[in-house]
């Protein structure tokens, strides 16, 4: 297993740390469910994410991400967004987490894999269409969540101080499959553990 790998399978780590010391029944709910939302993202299992149980009827997402910040609205336009991302290896790191009524902020280090083509379309700047690349920068997540514990949007906000952008060798790659397959065999551990619809607020 190479470090990239390595890194997705330990990814939601801190959420389960932070859960262990949540006792609010809002708070552990928010966090079940940003915890399978991560999961289901990386599984590319957007339909899930966008049931009436995990999410509000019109979610509004903010997200800053290289040098086209959008603002996407409803489950159309996030589903857009999902699918828009192409076959990049995404993860985060180094999360500083925290959980309040109104939902989450984490100060995180994201982190992709991708080709130098796919990261032009977001407008990062690489020198080679063909190579692969590891980008990463730190980035605040900001999650607002309804009083169900239903997501109600992602505001996404980028350091662009801290962005770096290294060429990986390609024996280094994991791909989006083998990432899919990784989320998937999370969730699947995280079901069996706590049962059936462990996210609903009421279930946690």
């Amino acid at each position: 297993m190479n470090r990239f790998e390595q890194a997705v399978y330990e990814c939601m780590n801190p959420t389960a740390k932070l859960l262990e010391r949540t006792t609010k029944p809002l708070h552990r709910a928010i966090l079940l469910n940003f915890w399978r939302h991560v999961h289901l993202e990386g599984a590319g299992e957007y339909d899930k994410i966008l049931a009436a149980d995990m999410m509000v009827e019109h979610p509004v997402y903010r997200v800053t991400w290289g040098a086209n910040p959008a603002v996407i609205e409803g489950k159309d336009g996030v589903r857009a967004f999902y699918n828009s991302v192409g076959e990049a290896v995404l993860w985060h790191s180094a999360d500083r987490l925290a959980v309040e009524d109104w939902g989450i902020c984490d100060e995180i280090t994201f982190h992709q894999l991708a080709i130098g083509s796919d990261l032009r379309l977001m407008g990062y700047e690489v020198d080679k269409a063909d190579k692969l690349y590891h980008v990463h920068s730190r980035q605040a997540f900001i999650w607002p969540y309804d009083a169900q514990g239903r997501l109600a949007g992602e505001h996404l906000y980028e350091d662009k101080t801290s962005l770096r952008i290294e060429v990986v060798d390609p024996s280094e790659a994991i791909t989006p499959a083998r990432v899919r397959e990784i989320h998937r065999d999370q969730l699947r551990k995280l079901e069996a553990e706590r049962g059936p619809n462990f996210w609903v607020l009421g279930k946690t």
